[in-house]
């Protein structure tokens, strides 16, 4: 079950976060949108309705998550360059995925995906030295996250849930 849940594994940063590290997780949040259209675009309503796994979100729901999370995620990365360390908002992702909207085409969230990438990967690719240090507060369990880590979380976020779809595309023999 772990293996279905994490098939990339959990987000492991290194201890030293580099400039390369950085740079190559931008990379990555640059390219997802591309990658997880291609990927989707030839599924039909039976295939994006059907779980990546036994008790998991669909893969409609999978793609309408990465947009609400990496639209979060822009957001967080505005306010702890505007604020010292804010406390984010935090959200219930199975209730906002039990909303109408995630039956909504995919095609919605795939845009959106698009805009809000273009936008953070700008606004990150603008970021210089201490800038990556600047932190915010996740109030469900009181952390702080640095930004430097928060790029490299969201660049395995994408890949993780791009994993979720694409086993479940396998798994079903649709590649």
């Amino acid at each position: 079950m772990e293996k279905l849940k994490y098939p990339i594994g959990h987000f492991e940063c290194p201890n030293q976060i580099t400039e390369t590290h950085i740079n190559e997780w931008i990379v990555t949040l640059e390219e997802l949108p591309s990658r997880l259209e291609q990927l989707v675009k030839g599924l039909n309503d039976e295939q994006l309705n059907t779980p990546y796994r036994s008790g998991g979100w669909t893969i409609r729901q999978v793609v309408h998550h990465i947009s609400d999370s990496h639209h979060h995620s822009y957001i967080r990365f505005k306010w702890a360059m505007t604020e010292d360390s804010p406390v984010i908002k935090a959200y219930n992702e199975q209730a906002w995925a039990n909303q109408f909207d995630y039956d909504a085409p995919i095609a919605h969230s795939l845009l959106h995906i698009k805009a809000v990438h273009a936008k953070l990967v700008y606004f990150l690719k603008g970021l210089k030295g201490k800038d990556f240090e600047r932190t915010f507060i996740h109030p469900e369990t009181n952390d702080t996250v640095v930004l430097n880590w928060n790029i490299g979380n969201y660049a395995w976020h994408g890949n993780h849930h791009y994993a979720h779809i694409r086993n479940a595309m396998e798994q079903n023999g649709w590649l």
